[in-house]
Protein backbone atom coordinates (compact mmCIF):
# COMPACT_ATOMS: atom_id res chain seq x y z
CA UNK A 1 0.00 0.00 0.00
CA UNK A 2 2.85 2.44 1.08
CA UNK A 3 5.18 1.51 -2.43
CA UNK A 4 1.65 2.12 -4.46
CA UNK A 5 1.24 5.40 -2.65
CA UNK A 6 4.81 6.42 -3.18
CA UNK A 7 4.62 5.32 -6.88
CA UNK A 8 1.50 7.80 -7.27
CA UNK A 9 3.22 10.63 -5.63
CA UNK A 10 6.45 10.22 -7.86
CA UNK A 11 3.59 10.20 -10.76
CA UNK A 12 2.62 13.67 -9.92
CA UNK A 13 6.56 14.84 -9.29
CA UNK A 14 7.58 13.32 -13.06
CA UNK A 15 4.87 15.81 -14.22
CA UNK A 16 5.85 19.10 -12.92
CA UNK A 17 9.98 18.01 -13.35
CA UNK A 18 9.83 17.75 -9.65
CA UNK A 19 13.45 15.70 -8.56
CA UNK A 20 12.66 15.75 -4.54
CA UNK A 21 9.46 16.19 -2.74
CA UNK A 22 9.50 16.94 0.84
CA UNK A 23 6.16 15.90 2.88
CA UNK A 24 6.79 17.57 6.19
CA UNK A 25 4.79 16.81 9.91
CA UNK A 26 3.22 19.85 10.11
CA UNK A 27 -0.30 21.76 9.29
CA UNK A 28 -1.03 25.43 8.14
CA UNK A 29 0.61 26.66 11.92
CA UNK A 30 3.31 24.61 12.04
CA UNK A 31 1.37 22.94 15.56
CA UNK A 32 3.21 19.92 17.29
CA UNK A 33 -0.12 17.90 16.69
CA UNK A 34 -2.18 18.18 13.45
CA UNK A 35 -5.68 17.04 12.84
CA UNK A 36 -6.72 14.17 10.22
CA UNK A 37 -6.60 16.72 7.53
CA UNK A 38 -3.25 17.29 7.73
CA UNK A 39 -1.58 13.36 8.41
CA UNK A 40 -0.19 13.78 5.13
CA UNK A 41 3.39 12.66 6.15
CA UNK A 42 1.00 9.23 8.29
CA UNK A 43 -0.50 8.72 4.65
CA UNK A 44 2.79 8.20 3.12
CA UNK A 45 4.33 6.19 5.29
CA UNK A 46 2.48 4.70 7.62
CA UNK A 47 4.56 5.66 10.50
CA UNK A 48 2.24 7.53 12.98
CA UNK A 49 4.54 9.16 15.29
CA UNK A 50 4.38 13.17 16.14
CA UNK A 51 7.72 14.40 14.42
CA UNK A 52 9.12 13.42 11.44
CA UNK A 53 9.85 14.57 7.77
CA UNK A 54 9.55 12.34 4.81
CA UNK A 55 11.94 12.91 1.40
CA UNK A 56 10.92 11.44 -1.70
CA UNK A 57 12.87 11.43 -4.59
CA UNK A 58 12.41 9.04 -8.36
CA UNK A 59 14.66 6.15 -6.36
CA UNK A 60 14.49 6.82 -2.96
CA UNK A 61 12.56 7.95 0.05
CA UNK A 62 13.75 8.69 3.36
CA UNK A 63 12.08 9.44 7.13
CA UNK A 64 14.03 11.50 9.51
CA UNK A 65 12.84 11.28 12.85
CA UNK A 66 14.16 12.08 16.67
CA UNK A 67 15.51 9.06 19.48
CA UNK A 68 11.44 9.36 21.01
CA UNK A 69 10.44 7.32 17.81
CA UNK A 70 13.44 5.20 16.52
CA UNK A 71 12.05 1.63 17.71
CA UNK A 72 8.51 2.75 16.73
CA UNK A 73 9.48 3.83 12.97
CA UNK A 74 11.50 1.24 13.02
CA UNK A 75 8.28 -1.42 13.74
CA UNK A 76 5.99 0.66 11.42
CA UNK A 77 8.45 1.21 8.36
CA UNK A 78 9.49 -2.46 8.03
CA UNK A 79 8.39 -3.48 4.23
CA UNK A 80 7.52 -0.03 3.22
CA UNK A 81 10.30 1.09 1.02
CA UNK A 82 11.06 4.10 3.46
CA UNK A 83 14.63 4.29 4.78
CA UNK A 84 14.44 5.79 8.07
CA UNK A 85 17.07 8.43 9.03
CA UNK A 86 18.18 8.23 12.75
CA UNK A 87 18.33 12.13 13.89
CA UNK A 88 21.15 12.80 15.60
CA UNK A 89 22.80 9.63 15.50
CA UNK A 90 26.57 8.85 14.33
CA UNK A 91 26.55 8.73 10.47
CA UNK A 92 23.66 9.85 9.81
CA UNK A 93 22.86 12.57 7.47
CA UNK A 94 20.69 15.61 8.49
CA UNK A 95 17.89 16.66 6.33
CA UNK A 96 19.65 19.10 4.92
CA UNK A 97 22.89 17.57 4.27
CA UNK A 98 20.75 14.71 2.24
CA UNK A 99 18.78 17.47 0.14
CA UNK A 100 22.26 19.29 -0.05
CA UNK A 101 23.72 16.00 -1.63
CA UNK A 102 20.79 14.65 -3.88
CA UNK A 103 19.78 18.18 -5.03
CA UNK A 104 21.33 18.85 -8.56
CA UNK A 105 21.13 22.25 -11.05
CA UNK A 106 18.41 21.82 -13.00
CA UNK A 107 16.40 19.81 -10.73
CA UNK A 108 13.13 21.02 -8.77
CA UNK A 109 12.74 21.22 -5.21
CA UNK A 110 8.75 20.60 -4.60
CA UNK A 111 6.77 21.20 -1.17
CA UNK A 112 3.25 22.83 -0.04
CA UNK A 113 4.62 26.15 1.11
CA UNK A 114 1.73 26.37 3.88
CA UNK A 115 2.81 23.33 5.96
CA UNK A 116 6.70 24.51 5.84
CA UNK A 117 7.85 26.90 8.33
CA UNK A 118 9.42 30.59 7.24
CA UNK A 119 12.40 29.57 9.04
CA UNK A 120 12.85 26.41 7.21
CA UNK A 121 11.65 27.73 4.02
CA UNK A 122 14.54 29.93 3.90
CA UNK A 123 17.18 27.03 4.68
CA UNK A 124 15.38 25.36 1.50
CA UNK A 125 15.53 28.59 -0.56
CA UNK A 126 18.85 28.74 0.57
CA UNK A 127 20.04 25.18 -0.62
CA UNK A 128 18.28 25.70 -4.21
CA UNK A 129 20.45 28.38 -4.47
CA UNK A 130 23.71 26.73 -3.87
CA UNK A 131 22.95 23.91 -6.10
CA UNK A 132 20.93 25.57 -8.55
CA UNK A 133 17.60 23.77 -8.02
CA UNK A 134 14.15 25.17 -8.81
CA UNK A 135 11.15 25.72 -6.16
CA UNK A 136 7.64 24.22 -6.85
CA UNK A 137 6.06 25.38 -3.29
CA UNK A 138 2.11 26.11 -4.49
CA UNK A 139 0.88 22.90 -5.01
CA UNK A 140 0.25 19.95 -2.46
CA UNK A 141 0.65 16.85 -4.25
CA UNK A 142 -0.20 14.30 -1.53
CA UNK A 143 -3.71 16.65 -2.19
CA UNK A 144 -3.71 14.59 -5.54
CA UNK A 145 -3.54 11.21 -4.68
CA UNK A 146 -5.57 10.93 -1.29
CA UNK A 147 -8.71 10.33 -2.54
CA UNK A 148 -10.49 10.20 1.11
CA UNK A 149 -8.92 12.39 3.03
CA UNK A 150 -10.51 14.04 6.12
CA UNK A 151 -11.90 17.16 5.80
CA UNK A 152 -10.94 19.93 8.25
CA UNK A 153 -11.55 19.97 11.42
CA UNK A 154 -14.58 22.79 12.20
CA UNK A 155 -15.76 21.54 15.68
CA UNK A 156 -17.72 24.72 18.00
CA UNK A 157 -15.71 27.15 20.18
CA UNK A 158 -15.81 27.83 23.49
CA UNK A 159 -15.80 31.04 25.03
CA UNK A 160 -13.78 30.96 28.72
CA UNK A 161 -15.30 33.11 31.44
CA UNK A 162 -12.22 35.61 33.52
CA UNK A 163 -12.70 32.90 36.33
CA UNK A 164 -10.61 30.82 34.34
CA UNK A 165 -8.49 32.71 32.27
CA UNK A 166 -7.84 35.52 35.34
CA UNK A 167 -7.68 38.45 32.44
CA UNK A 168 -9.68 39.67 29.80
CA UNK A 169 -9.02 39.04 26.43
CA UNK A 170 -9.09 42.97 25.42
CA UNK A 171 -6.08 43.62 28.36
CA UNK A 172 -4.24 40.51 26.53
CA UNK A 173 -4.69 42.60 23.16
CA UNK A 174 -3.20 45.66 24.98
CA UNK A 175 -0.48 44.22 25.90
CA UNK A 176 0.64 42.81 22.60
CA UNK A 177 -0.44 45.76 21.44
CA UNK A 178 2.27 47.70 23.73
CA UNK A 179 4.73 45.09 23.06
CA UNK A 180 4.36 46.04 18.87
CA UNK A 181 5.40 49.62 19.59
CA UNK A 182 8.30 48.64 21.43
CA UNK A 183 9.05 46.06 18.66
CA UNK A 184 8.08 49.47 15.91
CA UNK A 185 5.80 46.89 14.33
CA UNK A 186 2.75 48.32 12.81
CA UNK A 187 1.07 44.40 11.91
CA UNK A 188 1.07 41.14 13.94
CA UNK A 189 0.62 38.11 11.51
CA UNK A 190 -0.17 35.21 14.67
CA UNK A 191 -0.75 31.54 13.42
CA UNK A 192 0.25 29.36 16.43
CA UNK A 193 -3.14 27.99 17.08
CA UNK A 194 -2.37 28.14 21.11
CA UNK A 195 -1.82 31.55 21.10
CA UNK A 196 -4.40 32.34 19.15
CA UNK A 197 -6.78 30.74 21.52
CA UNK A 198 -5.24 31.76 24.59
CA UNK A 199 -5.08 35.70 23.49
CA UNK A 200 -8.83 35.67 22.90
CA UNK A 201 -9.75 33.42 25.72
CA UNK A 202 -11.43 30.82 23.20
CA UNK A 203 -10.97 27.02 23.24
CA UNK A 204 -11.98 24.80 20.10
CA UNK A 205 -11.43 21.34 19.07
CA UNK A 206 -9.76 21.01 15.61
CA UNK A 207 -6.36 19.21 16.79
CA UNK A 208 -6.98 16.35 18.72
CA UNK A 209 -6.35 16.55 22.57
CA UNK A 210 -5.30 20.30 21.70
CA UNK A 211 -8.72 23.09 22.28
CA UNK A 212 -7.71 25.13 19.65
CA UNK A 213 -9.33 26.73 16.81
CA UNK A 214 -7.77 26.56 13.21
CA UNK A 215 -7.43 30.41 12.50
CA UNK A 216 -5.23 32.53 12.06
CA UNK A 217 -5.25 36.43 13.53
CA UNK A 218 -4.10 39.75 12.71
CA UNK A 219 -3.25 42.39 14.55
CA UNK A 220 -2.24 46.49 14.16
CA UNK A 221 -2.55 49.06 16.04
CA UNK A 222 -5.85 49.84 16.24
CA UNK A 223 -7.70 47.06 14.87
CA UNK A 224 -8.04 43.05 15.21
CA UNK A 225 -9.12 40.45 12.40
CA UNK A 226 -9.63 36.58 13.02
CA UNK A 227 -9.68 34.01 10.00
CA UNK A 228 -11.92 31.66 11.10
CA UNK A 229 -13.85 29.13 9.04
CA UNK A 230 -17.44 31.03 9.28
CA UNK A 231 -19.59 28.42 10.07
CA UNK A 232 -18.12 28.79 13.45
CA UNK A 233 -19.86 32.08 13.76
CA UNK A 234 -23.19 31.26 16.20
CA UNK A 235 -24.57 34.30 17.72
CA UNK A 236 -22.72 33.66 20.94
CA UNK A 237 -19.52 33.60 19.57
CA UNK A 238 -20.42 36.90 17.08
CA UNK A 239 -21.76 38.84 19.97
CA UNK A 240 -18.27 38.16 22.19
CA UNK A 241 -16.27 38.98 19.14
CA UNK A 242 -18.21 42.62 18.54
CA UNK A 243 -17.27 42.94 22.43
CA UNK A 244 -14.06 42.23 22.57
CA UNK A 245 -13.43 44.34 19.18
CA UNK A 246 -12.49 41.29 17.00
CA UNK A 247 -13.37 41.41 13.28
CA UNK A 248 -14.00 37.91 11.88
CA UNK A 249 -13.01 36.88 8.38
CA UNK A 250 -12.92 33.56 6.28
CA UNK A 251 -10.20 31.35 6.58
CA UNK A 252 -8.57 31.52 3.24
CA UNK A 253 -8.52 35.45 2.99
CA UNK A 254 -5.56 35.85 5.11
CA UNK A 255 -3.40 35.57 2.45
CA UNK A 256 -4.69 38.51 0.18
CA UNK A 257 -5.28 40.03 3.58
CA UNK A 258 -1.46 39.88 4.36
CA UNK A 259 -0.22 41.12 0.79
CA UNK A 260 -2.17 44.17 0.91
CA UNK A 261 -1.70 45.29 4.55
CA UNK A 262 1.57 44.53 4.73
CA UNK A 263 2.63 46.79 1.92
CA UNK A 264 5.12 49.27 3.54
CA UNK A 265 4.19 48.31 6.81
CA UNK A 266 6.45 46.47 9.50
CA UNK A 267 5.62 42.90 10.26
CA UNK A 268 5.70 41.33 13.17
CA UNK A 269 5.84 37.26 12.99
CA UNK A 270 7.32 33.92 14.16
CA UNK A 271 9.51 32.86 11.92
CA UNK A 272 9.20 29.01 13.16
CA UNK A 273 4.91 29.17 13.32
CA UNK A 274 4.36 31.18 10.27
CA UNK A 275 4.69 29.26 6.85
CA UNK A 276 6.52 30.20 3.64
CA UNK A 277 3.19 30.55 1.52
CA UNK A 278 2.16 33.55 4.13
CA UNK A 279 5.48 35.32 4.23
CA UNK A 280 5.31 35.42 0.68
CA UNK A 281 2.17 37.59 0.84
CA UNK A 282 4.56 39.83 2.79
CA UNK A 283 6.88 40.68 -0.19
CA UNK A 284 5.90 44.51 0.07
CA UNK A 285 6.46 44.41 3.56
CA UNK A 286 9.33 44.36 6.00
CA UNK A 287 9.05 41.31 8.24
CA UNK A 288 10.53 41.16 11.82
CA UNK A 289 10.74 37.53 12.52
CA UNK A 290 10.57 37.35 16.21
CA UNK A 291 8.67 34.83 18.95
CA UNK A 292 4.80 35.72 19.36
CA UNK A 293 4.47 38.50 22.28
CA UNK A 294 1.92 36.23 23.71
CA UNK A 295 4.67 32.90 23.59
CA UNK A 296 5.55 34.42 27.00
CA UNK A 297 2.75 35.71 28.71
CA UNK A 298 0.78 32.68 28.08
CA UNK A 299 3.83 30.73 29.20
CA UNK A 300 3.55 33.03 32.80
CA UNK A 301 0.76 31.90 34.20
CA UNK A 302 -1.39 34.62 36.39
CA UNK A 303 -2.26 33.76 40.23
CA UNK A 304 -5.65 32.52 38.92
CA UNK A 305 -4.41 30.24 36.53
CA UNK A 306 -2.13 28.86 39.27
CA UNK A 307 -4.86 28.22 41.34
CA UNK A 308 -6.85 26.76 38.79
CA UNK A 309 -3.81 24.20 37.64
CA UNK A 310 -4.08 23.33 41.37
CA UNK A 311 -7.59 22.58 41.09
CA UNK A 312 -6.83 20.53 38.20
CA UNK A 313 -3.87 18.25 39.40
CA UNK A 314 -5.76 17.37 42.40
CA UNK A 315 -8.63 16.13 40.74
CA UNK A 316 -6.25 14.12 38.16
CA UNK A 317 -4.32 13.13 41.08
CA UNK A 318 -7.57 11.62 42.62
CA UNK A 319 -7.68 9.73 39.48
CA UNK A 320 -4.51 8.11 38.69
CA UNK A 321 -4.05 7.11 42.38
CA UNK A 322 -7.22 5.15 42.27
CA UNK A 323 -5.76 3.95 39.12
CA UNK A 324 -2.75 2.51 41.01
CA UNK A 325 -5.02 1.36 43.55
CA UNK A 326 -7.08 -0.74 41.20
CA UNK A 327 -3.61 -2.02 39.13
CA UNK A 328 -1.97 -3.05 41.87
CA UNK A 329 -5.02 -5.09 43.38
CA UNK A 330 -6.09 -7.16 40.95
CA UNK A 331 -2.62 -7.50 38.77
CA UNK A 332 -2.87 -11.42 38.23
CA UNK A 333 -6.12 -11.32 39.45
CA UNK A 334 -8.18 -10.56 36.33
CA UNK A 335 -7.18 -9.90 33.01
CA UNK A 336 -5.66 -6.66 32.44
CA UNK A 337 -3.89 -5.77 29.01
CA UNK A 338 -2.54 -2.33 28.19
CA UNK A 339 -5.64 -0.75 25.98
CA UNK A 340 -8.14 -2.06 29.11
CA UNK A 341 -5.88 -0.13 32.01
CA UNK A 342 -5.66 3.04 29.35
CA UNK A 343 -9.47 2.39 29.47
CA UNK A 344 -10.00 2.15 33.09
CA UNK A 345 -7.64 5.35 33.57
CA UNK A 346 -9.72 7.53 31.33
CA UNK A 347 -13.00 6.07 33.02
CA UNK A 348 -11.74 6.91 36.70
CA UNK A 349 -10.68 10.71 35.04
CA UNK A 350 -14.03 11.08 33.70
CA UNK A 351 -15.60 10.69 36.90
CA UNK A 352 -13.74 14.02 37.94
CA UNK A 353 -15.70 17.33 38.05
CA UNK A 354 -15.28 19.06 35.02
CA UNK A 355 -13.09 16.20 33.43
CA UNK A 356 -13.07 17.40 29.61
CA UNK A 357 -10.84 14.87 27.65
CA UNK A 358 -7.27 13.61 27.50
CA UNK A 359 -4.61 16.28 27.23
CA UNK A 360 -2.63 13.32 24.69
CA UNK A 361 -2.88 9.95 23.81
CA UNK A 362 -2.17 7.95 26.47
CA UNK A 363 1.12 5.90 26.61
CA UNK A 364 0.63 2.44 28.65
CA UNK A 365 3.62 0.02 27.63
CA UNK A 366 4.48 -2.67 29.43
CA UNK A 367 7.55 -4.66 29.48
CA UNK A 368 9.39 -3.68 26.18
CA UNK A 369 6.74 -1.48 24.92
CA UNK A 370 7.67 0.50 27.98
CA UNK A 371 10.94 1.44 25.75
CA UNK A 372 9.43 3.16 23.22
CA UNK A 373 9.10 6.55 24.67
CA UNK A 374 5.68 7.27 22.55
CA UNK A 375 4.47 4.26 22.07
CA UNK A 376 0.69 3.58 21.30
CA UNK A 377 -0.96 0.61 21.90
CA UNK A 378 -3.28 -0.97 19.22
CA UNK A 379 -4.79 -4.33 19.24
CA UNK A 380 -1.97 -5.85 17.52
CA UNK A 381 0.40 -4.72 19.78
CA UNK A 382 -1.62 -5.14 23.04
CA UNK A 383 0.35 -6.78 25.74
CA UNK A 384 -1.53 -8.73 28.66
CA UNK A 385 -0.41 -7.45 31.98
CA UNK A 386 1.51 -10.02 34.47
CA UNK A 387 2.27 -9.48 37.78
CA UNK A 388 5.83 -9.28 37.25
CA UNK A 389 8.09 -6.04 35.71
CA UNK A 390 7.22 -2.69 35.03
CA UNK A 391 4.31 -1.06 33.42
CA UNK A 392 4.66 2.71 32.25
CA UNK A 393 2.31 5.07 31.52
CA UNK A 394 2.59 8.70 30.76
CA UNK A 395 -1.05 10.53 30.54
CA UNK A 396 -2.94 13.87 31.66
CA UNK A 397 -6.46 15.36 31.36
CA UNK A 398 -7.67 18.78 30.24
CA UNK A 399 -10.08 20.14 32.92
CA UNK A 400 -11.99 23.35 33.33
CA UNK A 401 -9.31 24.54 35.19
CA UNK A 402 -6.13 23.44 33.44
CA UNK A 403 -4.46 20.37 32.11
CA UNK A 404 -2.24 17.82 33.51
CA UNK A 405 0.69 15.42 32.00
CA UNK A 406 2.29 12.63 34.42
CA UNK A 407 4.47 9.71 33.69
CA UNK A 408 4.31 6.73 36.74
CA UNK A 409 6.14 3.40 36.37
CA UNK A 410 4.22 0.76 38.08
CA UNK A 411 6.39 -2.55 39.56
CA UNK A 412 3.70 -4.94 38.54
CA UNK A 413 5.41 -7.97 41.04
CA UNK A 414 9.30 -8.77 40.84
CA UNK A 415 11.72 -6.80 39.14
CA UNK A 416 15.51 -7.47 38.61
CA UNK A 417 18.20 -5.70 40.81
CA UNK A 418 19.16 -3.69 37.49
CA UNK A 419 15.84 -2.39 36.76
CA UNK A 420 15.23 -1.45 40.53
CA UNK A 421 18.66 0.61 40.22
CA UNK A 422 17.64 2.47 37.15
CA UNK A 423 14.76 3.07 38.61
CA UNK A 424 16.14 4.65 41.86
CA UNK A 425 18.27 6.92 39.40
CA UNK A 426 15.06 7.76 37.61
CA UNK A 427 13.69 8.83 41.17
CA UNK A 428 17.25 10.67 42.16
CA UNK A 429 17.19 12.92 38.93
CA UNK A 430 13.71 13.64 39.45
CA UNK A 431 13.90 14.52 43.03
CA UNK A 432 16.97 16.87 42.32
CA UNK A 433 15.45 18.83 40.37
CA UNK A 434 12.44 19.45 41.53
CA UNK A 435 14.30 20.73 44.91
CA UNK A 436 16.07 23.21 42.99
CA UNK A 437 16.88 26.71 44.40
CA UNK A 438 18.27 29.40 42.01
CA UNK A 439 18.97 32.59 41.30
CA UNK A 440 16.44 34.27 38.95
CA UNK A 441 17.51 34.52 35.26
CA UNK A 442 18.66 30.99 34.82
CA UNK A 443 16.92 28.89 31.89
CA UNK A 444 16.28 25.28 32.02
CA UNK A 445 19.40 25.00 29.75
CA UNK A 446 21.38 26.00 33.38
CA UNK A 447 19.22 23.47 35.48
CA UNK A 448 19.07 20.01 33.46
CA UNK A 449 22.71 19.21 35.24
CA UNK A 450 20.50 18.64 38.42
CA UNK A 451 18.77 16.20 36.27
CA UNK A 452 20.97 14.31 34.22
CA UNK A 453 23.70 14.43 37.05
CA UNK A 454 22.73 10.78 38.68
CA UNK A 455 22.66 9.50 35.10
CA UNK A 456 25.56 10.73 33.97
CA UNK A 457 27.71 9.65 37.04
CA UNK A 458 26.89 6.22 35.89
CA UNK A 459 27.99 6.47 32.37
CA UNK A 460 24.48 6.64 30.41
CA UNK A 461 21.59 9.54 29.88
CA UNK A 462 18.02 9.34 28.60
CA UNK A 463 17.47 11.09 24.32
CA UNK A 464 14.88 13.28 24.99
CA UNK A 465 14.45 16.57 26.87
CA UNK A 466 14.09 16.40 30.79
CA UNK A 467 10.92 18.43 30.87
CA UNK A 468 8.40 21.13 28.89
CA UNK A 469 6.15 23.72 29.26
CA UNK A 470 2.86 22.83 29.96
CA UNK A 471 -0.07 25.15 28.98
CA UNK A 472 -3.42 26.18 30.44
CA UNK A 473 -6.14 23.82 28.98
CA UNK A 474 -4.00 24.08 25.95
CA UNK A 475 -0.60 22.42 24.51
CA UNK A 476 0.69 19.92 26.95
CA UNK A 477 3.86 20.89 25.13
CA UNK A 478 4.42 24.66 25.60
CA UNK A 479 7.64 27.16 24.97
CA UNK A 480 9.29 28.83 25.59
CA UNK A 481 10.44 27.22 29.17
CA UNK A 482 11.64 23.64 29.26
CA UNK A 483 15.04 21.45 30.87
CA UNK A 484 16.91 19.91 28.19
CA UNK A 485 21.00 19.92 27.97
CA UNK A 486 21.45 21.21 24.22
CA UNK A 487 19.60 23.63 22.07
CA UNK A 488 17.90 21.79 19.13
CA UNK A 489 16.81 23.58 15.88
CA UNK A 490 14.05 25.23 15.45
CA UNK A 491 13.20 24.56 19.45
CA UNK A 492 12.96 28.19 21.26
CA UNK A 493 13.32 26.58 25.34
CA UNK A 494 15.82 29.40 26.51
CA UNK A 495 13.96 31.71 28.24
CA UNK A 496 14.39 32.71 31.80
CA UNK A 497 12.35 30.49 33.94
CA UNK A 498 9.60 32.99 35.49
CA UNK A 499 7.51 32.90 38.18
CA UNK A 500 4.00 31.35 36.94
CA UNK A 501 5.56 28.87 34.57
CA UNK A 502 4.88 25.32 34.94
CA UNK A 503 6.87 22.79 33.62
CA UNK A 504 7.31 19.28 32.98
CA UNK A 505 10.03 17.10 35.26
CA UNK A 506 10.08 13.82 33.98
CA UNK A 507 13.86 11.83 33.55
CA UNK A 508 13.80 8.53 31.93
CA UNK A 509 15.74 4.97 31.66
CA UNK A 510 15.03 3.02 28.77
CA UNK A 511 16.30 -0.79 27.87
CA UNK A 512 15.51 -1.43 24.33
CA UNK A 513 12.98 -4.78 24.13
CA UNK A 514 13.20 -4.91 27.97
CA UNK A 515 11.50 -2.20 29.75
CA UNK A 516 11.12 1.15 30.31
CA UNK A 517 10.86 3.88 33.24
CA UNK A 518 9.79 7.54 33.50
CA UNK A 519 9.19 9.35 35.95
CA UNK A 520 7.18 12.58 35.56
CA UNK A 521 5.58 15.42 37.97
CA UNK A 522 4.74 18.97 37.09
CA UNK A 523 6.30 22.24 38.96
CA UNK A 524 5.21 25.55 39.03
CA UNK A 525 8.09 28.03 39.10
CA UNK A 526 7.93 30.93 42.47
CA UNK A 527 10.04 33.52 43.56
CA UNK A 528 11.39 32.96 47.21
CA UNK A 529 13.98 34.78 49.11
CA UNK A 530 15.57 37.98 48.22
CA UNK A 531 19.10 38.57 49.43
CA UNK A 532 21.78 40.93 48.20
CA UNK A 533 23.02 38.29 45.85
CA UNK A 534 19.74 38.60 44.01
CA UNK A 535 16.26 37.09 43.69
CA UNK A 536 16.04 33.48 44.47
CA UNK A 537 13.58 31.16 42.79
CA UNK A 538 11.92 27.55 43.83
CA UNK A 539 9.44 25.27 42.35
CA UNK A 540 6.50 23.92 43.41
CA UNK A 541 5.56 20.41 42.92
CA UNK A 542 1.53 20.39 41.26
CA UNK A 543 1.43 16.48 41.04
CA UNK A 544 -0.07 14.25 43.96
CA UNK A 545 0.67 11.43 43.00
CA UNK A 546 2.68 8.20 45.00
CA UNK A 547 6.40 7.18 43.46
CA UNK A 548 6.19 3.56 43.54
CA UNK A 549 8.02 2.19 46.77
CA UNK A 550 8.01 -1.15 45.22
CA UNK A 551 10.72 -0.07 42.81
CA UNK A 552 12.99 1.64 44.93
CA UNK A 553 16.28 0.41 46.36
CA UNK A 554 16.81 2.62 49.42
CA UNK A 555 20.06 1.83 50.18
CA UNK A 556 20.97 4.28 46.51
CA UNK A 557 19.42 6.91 48.18
CA UNK A 558 21.27 9.89 50.25
CA UNK A 559 19.74 11.64 53.79
CA UNK A 560 19.15 14.27 51.19
CA UNK A 561 17.51 11.79 48.77
CA UNK A 562 14.96 10.00 51.81
CA UNK A 563 14.12 13.82 53.21
CA UNK A 564 12.82 15.23 49.52
CA UNK A 565 11.00 11.85 48.96
CA UNK A 566 9.30 11.71 52.59
CA UNK A 567 8.06 15.28 51.90
CA UNK A 568 6.65 14.89 48.66
CA UNK A 569 4.70 11.89 49.94
CA UNK A 570 3.43 13.73 52.71
CA UNK A 571 2.57 16.75 51.08
CA UNK A 572 0.18 13.72 48.55
CA UNK A 573 -0.87 12.18 51.38
CA UNK A 574 -2.50 15.45 52.78
CA UNK A 575 -3.85 16.37 49.53
CA UNK A 576 -5.78 13.38 47.97
CA UNK A 577 -6.49 11.15 51.03
CA UNK A 578 -9.52 12.97 52.23
CA UNK A 579 -10.81 12.41 48.62
CA UNK A 580 -10.41 8.40 48.72
CA UNK A 581 -12.36 5.93 50.19
CA UNK A 582 -10.78 3.80 53.09
CA UNK A 583 -9.62 1.21 51.67
CA UNK A 584 -8.03 3.39 48.78
CA UNK A 585 -6.44 5.33 51.91
CA UNK A 586 -5.35 2.64 53.81
CA UNK A 587 -3.44 1.83 50.29
CA UNK A 588 -2.14 5.77 50.01
CA UNK A 589 -0.61 5.58 53.62
CA UNK A 590 1.41 2.47 52.70
CA UNK A 591 2.93 3.52 49.30
CA UNK A 592 3.50 6.90 50.92
CA UNK A 593 4.97 5.74 53.94
CA UNK A 594 8.20 7.37 55.50
CA UNK A 595 11.54 5.80 54.46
Amino acid sequence: MISNRLAALRAEMAKRGITCYIVPTADFHESEYVGDYFKARVYMTGFTGSAGTLVVTPNHAGLWTDARYFLQAERQLEGSTVTLYKMGEEGVPTLNEFLKNTLTAGGKLGFDGRVVSYTFGKTLKELCGVTGCDLHIHEDLVDLIWPDRPAMSAKPVRILPLSLTGKSAIDKIADVRAVMVEKGADLHLLTSLDDIAWLLNLRGGDVKSVPVVLSYLALDRTSCKWFLNPDLLTEELSAYLAEIGVTPLPYDDVYAYAKEASVGKTVLLNGNKANLRLSEAVSEGTILDAPNPSEIMKATKNPVEQENARIAHKKDAIAVTKFMYWLKTNIGKMEITEISAAEKLLSLRKEQEGFLQPSFGTICGYGPHGAIMHYGATPETNLTLAPEGFLLVDSGGHYNEGSTDITRTFALGPISEEMRHNFTIVLRSNLNLAAAKFLYGCTGFNLDILARGPFWDEGIDFKHGTGHGVGNLLSVHEGPNGFRWKQSPGRNEGSVLEEGMITSDEPGYYEDGAYGIRLENEILCRKGEKTPYGQFMYFENLTYVPLDLDAIDPDMLTTVDKARLNAFHKQVFDTISPCLTPEETEFLAHYTRAI
